[in-house]
């Protein structure tokens, strides 16, 4: 089967990181309405360079919405959803059903995936998040994989599962101890995790709620046999590094690499003494019980360093193939697709008769393949010249494009920039506006 590897974005160097690590889609919340208040989240201005920076590399973007939305709140929450599809959003992350029910109706054709926090748990009610319209749900925590396995049989929807990341002692959307005794609703985006403080039945001072954190990397054969097609790793308001090496880890599991060191530096990036799969396995006990240690804290500074260096660097993500094209009295051409079948053509001058040193497909091909510090790479270069020894080298000027700069400050081809080609504007304007007026 083949996974996604969903990232988390609390951040744009968060972002780049999951992305040049291998991320195919990342989410992350916008100013308002999401449970991750504390995270540096996206003004409207980072969300659409973030939405570009991904979009150009192949990479979706999910943005959440998975609070609990007022009444008064409800037209701002749609407002909100609306930039965020100017701006390209793939889909939304939902919480409350209210608030997806009239995303749907004021934007028809929206993407809705239900979130962990909706406490949807049963196989009827999978079946009725997608008569809501939902099309993907996310799995919660707690349930074990023969609980999965009877959820996949149950809908059509596409699944979503956490595989590495902190887990909650409550069940998922059900916690009000942090409201109850700090007036931080966790259902609004400001859980202070009173879960990781010393509770305890015999007045030990142990930590008697705090869970370890999730991993399950080493059950990914499982997860697909079961049906699931994301695989979504938490921690919106971890370190950049953290990100890189849980994505790194969950790519080479995929592949079929994952070694000892995977784990040893995911472990030592972030852990609570320890990682856990007793609810996936239905091992529970008292062996899913940890806390965030002084060596935990330690090991991170050890790997920090060397886990920055793997994604300073621009990645080769898309594979692409060419066609360069050399007819007499016609301008040279080069013709670029993608893998997803996006094609984009370039026009260089007409050529010229060689007075030296003729053109040779292997000269040619070797200069079409330089593509260093963009988000490509070439697969097939196909040649079609009428005469190779004709043309002089210096006309074919078949890769002086238009650049931009990326977010890192680095150029690149802007030839393949996805950013408006989900453009909602007259749809979303007409639609909000009919959505104003059955309010009043």
């Amino acid at each position: 089967m083949q996974f996604e590897i969903l990232a988390p974005a609390g951040s744009m160097e968060s972002l780049i990181a999951g992305v040049r690590c291998g991320a195919h889609a990342v989410y992350l919340g916008g100013q308002t309405f999401n449970a991750r208040r504390g995270a540096g989240n996206f003004s409207p201005q980072e969300l659409q360079a973030a939405v570009q920076y991904c979009h150009t590399r192949g990479v979706k973007v999910y943005m959440t919405l998975n609070t609990l939305v007022s009444d008064s709140e409800l037209p701002g929450a749609v407002a909100a959803a609306g930039n965020a599809l100017d701006a390209g959003v793939d889909a939304f992350i939902v919480q409350d059903l209210g608030l997806a029910a009239a995303l749907a109706a004021v934007y028809p054709g929206v993407h809705l995936h239900a979130s962990t926090q909706c406490s949807v748990t049963t196989p009827a009610g999978f079946q009725a998040l997608e008569k809501m319209g939902f099309r993907r749900a996310v799995i919660p925590r707690e349930m074990t994989a023969a609980e999965i396995e009877e959820i996949r049989r149950s809908t059509q929807m596409e699944l979503e599962l956490f595989v590495h990341g902190a887990l909650c002692m409550c069940v998922s959307g059900q916690c009000y101890l942090s409201s109850v005794l700090g007036a931080r609703s966790g259902n609004r985006g400001l859980c202070a995790q009173p879960c990781r403080l010393p509770f305890s039945a015999d007045a030990s001072g142990s930590c008697d709620l705090s869970l370890k954190d999730l991993s399950l990397v080493r059950h990914l054969k499982k997860i697909g046999d079961l049906g699931v097609l994301s695989l979504k790793i938490e921690g919106r308001m971890k370190r950049p590094e953290y990100v890189a090496a849980a994505v790194t880890a969950v790519k080479h599991a995929i592949a079929g690499v994952l070694d000892p060191a995977d784990e040893a530096q995911l472990q030592s990036v972030f852990s609570r003494s320890g990682f856990t799969d007793g609810y996936f396995t239905d091992q529970r006990g008292s062996a899913m019980f940890g806390v965030r240690s002084k060596a935990d804290v330690t090991a991170a500074k050890d790997v920090l360093r060397d886990l920055a260096h793997t994604y300073e660097k621009e990645q080769p993500l898309l594979g692409l193939n060419l066609q360069a094209t050399c007819r007499a009295g016609e301008p040279v051409t080069l013709r670029a697709t993608l893998e997803d079948g996006r094609t984009v053509t370039a026009d260089g001058d007409v050529p010229q008769p060689a007075r030296n040193a003729a053109l040779t497909a292997e000269s040619l091909a070797q200069r079409l393949g330089k593509w260093g510090g963009t988000p490509y790479y070439v697969k097939k270069i196909d040649i079609e010249i009428e005469d190779l020894k004709k043309w002089e080298k210096k006309q074919l000027k078949l890769f002086y494009y238009e650049n931009q700069r990326d977010s890192m400050g680095r150029n690149y081809p802007s030839y393949f920039d996805r950013n408006n080609c989900n453009n909602y504007n007259s749809l979303r304007a007409k639609l909000h506006d009919e959505f104003k007026r059955s309010q009043e």
